[in-house]
């Protein structure tokens, strides 16, 4: 858990910026976006930090700030981790595998929390039969080799 605290910048249609004051790649490891959650001035948010060029930040909407207190221009108390499994919570074969194909393991780092879990529990269902594991391993490398975001229904 990050905690930090930062002014909100109003931008257009009614958004606000939330500058993030350290590198997220440093911190949770290189990606191209971060999905995060935690609060902003107490609020819970869920979001993405992405590199705007400039600094990385992350956007909320009027629908969030309708629902809040939290205005534009506002100083707050920000406090963000990783949302979702991480690298380090992955089982050794699996880490093992995208040791092995680093572009499968770059783009299941870079997938929301949502498809991230869902090959795990595949992954993870095999408990009793460690041969189709292995294979399910395999068919999951191959997927995110490809950009596949979700595995083919069976």
């Amino acid at each position: 858990m990050r905690i930090f605290s930062v002014s909100l910048e109003s931008m257009s249609r009614g958004r606000v910026r939330v500058s993030v004051p350290f590198d997220p790649n440093d911190v949770w490891g290189a990606k191209g976006d971060h999905h995060i959650r935690g609060t902003v001035g107490g609020w819970s948010v869920r979001g993405t930090i992405v590199f705007d060029g400039d600094t990385w930040s992350f956007s909320l909407g009027p629908a969030w700030l309708r629902d809040c207190t939290v205005t534009p221009g506002d100083h707050v108390v920000v406090a963000i981790e990783a949302e979702g499994p991480q690298r380090s919570d992955l089982a050794s074969d699996l880490v093992a595998a995208f040791a092995v194909h680093p572009e499968a393991g770059a783009f299941f780092d870079s997938l929301a929390q949502f498809y991230r879990k869902a090959y795990l529990r595949w992954i993870d269902a095999t408990t009793r039969q460690p041969h189709v594991r292995a294979e399910r391993i395999a068919a999951v490398v191959a997927l995110l080799r490809d950009g596949v975001k979700e595995r083919p229904k069976e």
